[in-house]
C-alpha cells in the first residue's frame, strides 16, 4: 500500500511539477521576441508577406492565445487581417482529454479574395509553385497524413467537445471578378454562440450584410435559432428558428422587401430523415407554411407532409416588390390568390393529393404527381369558372389607331420561336384539365375537357372538347417536336353551333346567323406564327342548315338586275336587312393564309345561291363573285316579275374588300357582270320569240289544214246526196248525217 502511495504521489508531484513549469515559462518567455521569426517562416514558406504589428499574448489558465492587429499581404495588396484573435482552451479539460474551448473571438476580420481575366483566384497564389522533387514529398506526406494512425480504427469513443463561448464580430469578406467585373462584398458579419454542448442545445446569433455590384443589390439580414447536434455528428436540429432579411436594389425597383423563415427542422444523416416542423416563409405579403418529413436523401426520396401558401394578392405583391403592376380589364382581379396540399407518394415520386388552387372567385381541384427518376409529370385538374378577360390588359381609347403602327412594323423586327424545341423534347407529361366554364374573347364556353400528353418531343392534345353557343365542338392536335421543324396537324368537328352570337362575341361581326356544322382538318409545320400561316394546308368544310345573312339583302340585289332587264323601275322602299337562307354549305381548301371556295351554295326564297372566291385572313380581304339564281318568285314589287325572259338567269353580287370592317358595304350588285346577264336575258328573249313565230306559223298551217278537211268532207256529202234518192235514199242520208259533223 505504501508502494501505490508514494507512486500516486510522485506522478502528482511530477504533474504539479510540469505545470509549474509550463507557468514559469509563459511568465518568463515573451512571445513577441518571436514575430520576426514567425513572420520569416510565413514568408519562406508561402507568397504571403505577414505583418504581426499587434502583441502576442498567452495564458495558462486558460490555456490560451491572443493575436492583435495581424495582415497578411499577397503580391503587394492585403489579403487578410485581423484586428483580434483569441483562442483559449480549459488547461485541465485537456489533461482530462475532454477538450472544452472557453473563449473563442474573431474580431475585424477582412479577407479579399479577386478573379482576374485569366479566371485565376489570388487564393490559389498563396502556396508557391512546386518542382518536381517537392511535389513527390508532398505527395508522400499526404499519403501518410491519409494513413490512419495505429488504433485509430478501433477507438469508438464519442468526442467530448464543449464551447464556452464564440464571439465573430466586424469581419467582412470583399469579392471580385475582373471578367465579369461583379463585385461582393460581406460585411458586418457577426456570429454568436455560448454553452456548446455535443448533445444539448445551445443559442446561436448571426447578422451580416451583403452587396453586390451587377445588379446593385443589398441584403440585411439575421438569424436567431437554438441548435442541437449529437457526439457522433450525425443528428441536429434547429429549433425556435427566427429568421429575418431585409433586401433592396435594382432588382426590387430601389424597394425594400422583407423575407422571413421561422419554425424548426431535425436530420438524421444516418436514417436519412428530416423533417419540417411549423415552417414558415414569406416574402413581402407572400407567406408558405408547411409540415414535410423527408426519408431518403439519395435520387429517391419518400415525401409525406402538407404545404399551403395563404392567400395573397399578386398586385400588391409585384407593388412591394418594387416590380411593375399588371393591368387588367378588371382592377379586382389577382387579389386572393392562395394554394394548398397534401404531400405523399411512393418513393421518388412525390405526390400532390386534395390539390387546391384559388385565383379569385375561380377555384381548381385535383392531384398530380412527379417523377423524379425520367421527369414524368401527371396531373389532373378540374376548376369551375373563369373570365379570362378580366385578366387582359384594359382598352384603351384610340388603340386600334395605335395598335395598326406596330402590325405594319413588326416585320421589321425579329420573330421570335413559338416553342423552346429543347425543353419540348425533354417532356414527359399526362395532363387531364377541365372547366366547368370559360370565358375569353367574350366567346363563352362550356364543359371544357382536354387531355395532353408528351414524350419524346410527340405532343398530343387526344381530347379538346366543349360546349358553345348552342352547340358543341371536338379537336385534336399533334405537335412532332422531334426535328427543327416541328409538324402540326389539327383536326376539329363543331356541331350547331350558332354563328351569330358566337361571330359577335368573337370579332364583333353580325354578318351570318345560323347553325354551323364544320370539319377541319389542317396541317402545316414551322416554330413561329408567320411560318406556321404560310405553310397552312388543308380543308374545312362547312354546313349550315337554316340561317340568315344580315346587314345584307340579296333580294333587293336581285331585284335590281330584274327591274333593269324588265325595264322597270322598283317601287318598294322598305326591303329589310337580312336574307334569310336554307342549307348552305361549301369547302374551303387552305393554301397558307388564303382560303379558296369554289363551290358556294344555298337556297334563297325564288332563287339558288352560288358563288366562289377566296379570303386573305392574313390582309382580312374578302374576294368572292356571287350568282343569285332566278329559280321563282322572289318579290311583290312589280319591277321585279320574274318573267320568262329572266326565269333561271344569274343576277351577279360581289363582294370584296375588308371584313373585318363589317359587311355593310361588303357585298353589292356587280354591274359590271350584269351585261352577261343581259345577254342571256336576250337569248332567252330571242327563244321565246322564235317559239312564238313557229307556233304562230304552225297555227295558220293547222287552221288551213282544217278548212281543206271541212271543204273535202262537204264535197263528199254532196256528191253522195246526188246520187241517193227516194225513200230508202232519204233513210240513208239520215244515217250518213253524223259522219261529216
Amino acid at each position: 500500500m505504501k508502494a501505490i502511495r508514494y507512486v500516486l504521489i510522485a506522478i502528482v508531484a511530477l504533474v504539479v511539477l510540469a505545470v509549474a513549469a509550463i507557468a514559469i515559462a509563459m511568465a518568463v518567455i515573451d512571445p513577441n521576441a518571436y514575430k520576426p521569426k514567425i513572420e520569416s517562416i510565413v514568408e519562406d514558406k508561402t507568397n504571403l508577406d505577414l505583418d504581426l504589428a499587434g502583441d502576442i499574448g498567452w495564458s495558462f489558465i486558460p490555456l490560451g492565445l491572443e493575436l492583435n492587429d495581424v495582415e497578411a499581404s499577397l503580391d503587394g495588396d492585403r489579403f487578410i487581417a485581423l484586428k483580434r484573435l483569441v483562442a483559449q482552451v480549459d488547461f485541465w479539460s485537456l489533461v482530462a482529454l475532454e477538450p472544452q474551448v472557453s473563449t473563442f473571438v474573431l474580431d475585424g476580420l477582412d479577407a479579399n479574395l479577386s478573379i482576374n481575366e485569366q479566371g485565376e483566384g489570388n487564393w490559389t497564389r498563396i502556396m508557391p509553385e512546386a518542382t518536381n522533387g517537392d511535389t513527390s514529398q508532398d505527395k508522400q506526406e499526404v499519403a501518410s497524413e491519409s494513413e490512419p494512425a495505429p488504433g485509430a480504427e478501433a477507438s469508438s469513443e464519442a468526442l467530448n467537445f464543449n464551447v464556452d463561448n464564440i464571439q465573430i464580430s466586424n469581419a467582412q469578406v470583399h469579392y471580385s471578378d475582373l471578367r465579369t467585373g461583379q463585385k461582393v462584398t460581406l460585411e458586418d458579419f457577426t456570429v454568436g454562440a455560448s454553452d456548446i454542448t455535443l448533445g444539448s442545445e445551445f443559442p446561436l446569433e448571426i447578422s451580416f450584410r451583403i452587396e453586390t455590384a451587377q445588379p446593385q443589390f443589398a441584403v440585411d439580414g439575421s438569424i436567431e435559432a437554438r441548435l442541437a447536434a449529437n457526439q457522433a455528428l450525425n443528428d441536429f436540429s434547429v429549433s425556435g428558428l427566427q429568421a429575418e432579411f431585409k433586401m433592396n436594389g435594382e432588382p426590387f425597383g430601389d424597394k425594400s422587401v422583407t423575407a422571413k423563415m421561422s419554425g424548426s427542422a431535425k436530420a438524421n444523416l444516418e436514417n436519412e430523415t428530416a423533417t419540417l416542423s411549423d415552417f414558415t416563409a414569406s416574402l413581402a405579403n407572400l407567406t408558405l407554411n408547411t409540415n414535410l418529413n423527408v426519408k431518403g436523401f439519395g435520387s429517391k426520396p419518400t415525401l409525406k407532409g402538407k404545404l399551403a401558401i395563404t392567400e395573397f394578392s399578386l398586385k400588391e405583391l409585384l407593388e412591394n416588390m418594387g416590380q411593375p403592376t399588371i393591368q387588367t380589364a378588371d382592377e379586382a382581379v389577382l387579389q386572393a390568390i392562395s394554394f394548398s396540399t397534401d404531400i405523399a407518394g411512393p418513393a421518388g415520386k412525390p405526390a400532390l393529393s386534395d390539390l387546391v388552387i384559388k385565383l379569385d372567385d375561380t377555384t381548381f381541384n385535383g392531384s398530380g404527381s412527379y417523377n423524379l427518376e425520367n421527369g414524368g409529370i401527371v396531373f389532373d385538374l378540374q376548376g369551375d369558372k373563369l373570365d379570362a378577360d378580366r385578366y387582359l390588359p384594359p382598352k384603351v381609347e384610340g388603340a386600334e389607331t395605335a395598335d395598326e403602327a406596330p402590325s405594319q412594323t413588326a416585320g421589321s423586327g425579329p420573330e421570335g420561336d413559338l416553342l423552346p424545341l429543347e425543353t419540348l423534347r425533354g417532356l414527359l407529361l399526362d395532363i387531364d384539365f377541365g372547366l366547368s366554364e370559360l370565358v375569353v374573347s367574350n366567346l363563352t364556353i362550356n364543359e371544357i375537357k382536354a387531355s395532353t400528353t408528351a414524350s419524346k418531343g410527340l405532343l398530343k392534345v387526344d381530347e379538346f372538347s366543349g360546349k358553345l353557343y348552342e352547340g358543341s365542338f371536338g379537336a385534336n392536335a399533334t405537335i412532332d417536336a422531334s426535328s427543327d421543324t416541328p409538324k402540326w396537324s389539327i383536326n376539329s368537328d363543331v356541331s350547331n353551333v350558332q354563328t351569330l352570337p358566337l361571330l359577335a362575341d368573337v370579332a364583333e361581326i353580325t354578318m351570318l346567323s345560323g347553325g354551323a356544322n364544320l370539319k377541319v382538318n389542317v396541317t402545316t409545320s414551322g416554330n413561329r406564327i408567320s411560318v406556321l400561316r404560310d405553310k397552312a394546308d388543308g380543308q374545312i368544310s362547312f354546313n349550315l342548315a337554316e340561317g340568315e345573312f344580315r346587314n345584307m339583302n340579296l333580294t333587293r340585289m336581285a331585284c335590281q338586275g330584274i327591274a333593269l332587264a324588265n325595264q322597270d323601275e322598283l317601287t318598294t322602299d322598305d326591303w329589310g336587312d337580312t336574307t334569310p337562307f336554307n342549307d348552305m354549305h361549301g369547302t374551303l381548301e387552305i393554301n397558307g393564309n388564303t382560303f379558296n371556295n369554289t363551290d358556294l351554295v344555298a337556297a334563297l326564297a325564288g332563287m339558288r345561291l352560288e358563288g366562289q372566291g377566296s379570303v386573305d385572313m392574313k390582309k382580312t380581304l374578302v374576294d368572292y363573285e356571287l350568282g343569285l339564281r332566278i329559280v321563282g318568285e322572289i318579290h311583290r314589287d312589280n319591277a321585279c316579275r320574274v318573267t320568262e325572259y329572266v326565269e333561271d338567269v344569274v343576277i351577279p353580287v360581289e363582294c370584296r374588300g375588308d371584313f373585318s370592317a363589317g359587311a355593310a358595304s361588303l357585298c353589292s350588285f356587280d354591274g359590271s357582270r350584269f351585261r352577261d346577264t343581259l345577254k342571256t336575258i336576250a337569248k332567252n328573249a330571242a327563244k321565246i320569240k322564235a317559239k312564238e313565230e313557229v307556233d304562230r306559223a304552225k297555227a295558220k298551217v293547222e287552221e288551213k289544214v282544217d278548212k281543206e278537211k271541212e271543204r273535202a268532207k262537204e264535197k263528199v256529202r254532196e256528191k253522195l246526196e246526188e246520187k241517193l234518192d227516194g225513200e230508202n235514199g232519204e233513210k240513208l242520208k239520215d244515217k250518213l248525217k253524223g259522219l261529216f259533223k
